[in-house]
């Protein structure tokens, strides 16, 4: 007979008595005589479940936690000392910044002053170099003037006396007529 072929059973007989019908398999668990035993097991399994957790993976989760919360604790405080150090070399630069500007104030004050006094000592130089030159021009333009002046009254003299002898035909004496060109100059503010 296969697997699959169905059983043959025997030929009903209506004399015959019938089988008590069979009971259907019942699942063990719900079997109210195996309650004892299964409690037991419960029982046992438990305690087994809580020593092997108690004394193997609950310390190691504790380790493990531990280990974490240390971790954060130093990343936390390098974190703080880090944050604190670079307070520090903020201010520090903010310090030397600072005076950096400072420096460069006074540098630049300084180099202004010098500039201004070396400004005002080549102008005071030069003033007076001008001032010299203006007066050795005046004197010479005084100089010059005098000796035009000078040279005026002889010119002067001369041209009058050569006019008097060439329109009047007489001879006239140099003093006289140095006398009169002196006292027309002197009306006139020469």
């Amino acid at each position: 007979m296969s697997a699959w072929a169905p059983e043959r059973q025997a030929p009903i007989d209506p004399f015959t008595p019938p089988c008590p019908p069979r009971e259907p398999p019942s699942m063990p668990q719900f079997d109210f005589s195996t309650f004892p035993s299964q409690f037991l097991w419960l029982a046992v399994t438990i305690v087994l479940l809580y020593v092997v957790m108690s004394r193997l993976a609950i310390p190691r989760l504790a380790e493990t936690l531990d280990q974490r919360q240390k971790m954060i604790d130093d990343d936390l405080e390098q974190a703080e000392r880090l944050k604190s150090q670079t307070e520090a070399a903020i201010a520090s630069y903010e310090t030397a910044l600072a005076e950096a500007r400072a420096n460069a104030q006074d540098a630049i004050r300084t180099v202004t002053e010098a500039a201004t006094q070396e400004a005002t000592a080549r102008t005071t130089e030069v003033n007076a170099r001008l001032a010299s030159q203006i007066k050795d021009g005046e004197s010479r333009i005084a100089k010059a003037r005098d000796n035009a002046l000078a040279n005026v009254r002889e010119v002067a003299s001369s041209v009058a006396q050569g006019i008097v002898s060439r329109l009047a035909g007489l001879s006239v004496e140099a003093k006289r007529v140095d006398g009169a060109v002196a006292t027309v100059l002197k009306e006139q503010g020469r």
